[in-house]
């Protein structure tokens, strides 16, 4: 389903869906209150949701959007200006998949096309797959052939977050559920545009209750704080003297992503000697499995997404179905689970000391 206040939207984004043979529009609708009464008719596994429009408004409809059709994927169609910005991430933050950003006049051409075609695909859980076998293996959300694995981890003196389409919801949910007794330190790599990621680091912020800064080159590592992948490079860690400081680096990585989050995983592997936690959480593709098993080779421990609650079982998939995961389960299961972790590691050092 298309919802967008402009007709000459709606045609283009008709046209490009529908140049796919596995793709159909079932239906359009020029307002958000159009879109959720049509919604009780249509069956849909992927609703593309344009923010700004007269009367309800994409953002304050998504909820509801959601509601009426709870097994399709929203990918919201965004601007690049700063109020775009927030109302896009306050909308992956609601729930929403994923965001492509509207060109300008004349910037629907080919590129646009594949790239949005691209990620219906992903997000659509029964739409037939036309494209090649990598995109097939990123966008699958079956979990076929997961492996457990049994190997004894590393005390965490960090923990990693990556993810992806998907990711920032399922983040959200997650960080509430760690309490102000988990004071390691936490990273993060999402994929999105570098131009969001300051109003990303606000909301982080506030969802977590903690404090929430963007790695440039030297952030230093804190108890208790958040350090989020700029999106100008891949957010890497290294020790100077007694600290531990953020590197910022742009050699392209395996996976194409920019930030990428095998590079963080790696330099854990190095730098804390695999002293780390990583959750690889809903995203499209394979980031990050290069950098698990590095991780886990050292010592450190994986977990992941299920696929149930993933827009898009890709990235927790792909270390799950390399067997390098100790746990697969719900981001809330995930962070309660972590907070259990921690509050075991916290109550064994403390009887060992009074011992």
């Amino acid at each position: 389903m298309l919802i967008d206040d402009s007709l000459t939207v709606r045609t283009v984004l008709k046209r490009m869906v529908e140049s796919d043979p596995g793709m159909v529009v079932a239906d359009t609708a020029s307002s958000a209150e159009r879109g959720i009464a049509q919604l009780k008719n249509a069956a849909v596994d992927v609703i593309l949701l344009d923010l700004e429009m007269p009367g309800m408004g994409g953002l304050v409809a998504l909820p509801d959007i959601l509601a009426a059709a709870p097994d399709a994927q929203v990918m919201v169609v965004s601007s690049l200006t700063e109020d775009g910005a927030h109302a896009t991430v306050e909308a992956l933050s609601l729930g929403a998949a994923d965001t492509m950003l509207k060109p300008r006049p004349g910037g629907f051409n080919e590129d646009y096309r594949s790239q949005l075609l691209g990620k219906i695909r992903a997000l659509g859980t029964s739409i037939p797959d036309t494209a090649s076998d990598q995109t097939n293996a990123a966008s699958t959300r079956e979990p076929v052939g997961i492996r457990t694995s049994q190997r004894r981890s590393k005390r965490p003196e960090i923990l990693a977050i990556g993810a992806s389409t998907g990711g920032i919801h399922a983040l959200n949910v997650m960080l509430r559920a760690l309490t102000p007794a988990l004071d390691l330190p936490i990273l993060i790599t999402q994929h999105l545009p570098a131009s969001f990621i300051p109003v990303f680091a606000r909301q982080i912020e506030v969802a977590s209750g903690r404090p929430t800064r963007i790695a440039a080159e030297g952030t230093e590592i804190r108890q208790g704080e958040i350090v989020i992948a700029s999106g100008e490079g891949h957010m890497t860690v290294r020790r100077v003297g007694d600290r531990v400081v953020t590197r910022v680096v742009s050699e392209r990585a395996a996976s194409g992503c920019l930030p990428s989050v095998d590079p963080m995983l790696a330099s854990l592997a190095t730098t804390y000697e695999g002293r780390a936690l990583a959750v690889i959480l809903s995203g499209m593709g394979r980031d990050g499995l290069q950098g698990a098993q590095l991780l886990v080779e050292a010592g450190g421990a994986i977990w992941a997404q299920d696929a149930d609650t993933s827009a898009v079982w890709g990235m927790p998939g792909a270390v799950a179905k390399a067997g390098l995961t100790s746990m697969i389960a719900a981001p809330q299961t995930l962070g309660e689970a972590i907070m259990a972790e921690f509050s075991s590691a916290h109550c064994a050092g403390a009887a060992a000391v009074r011992a």
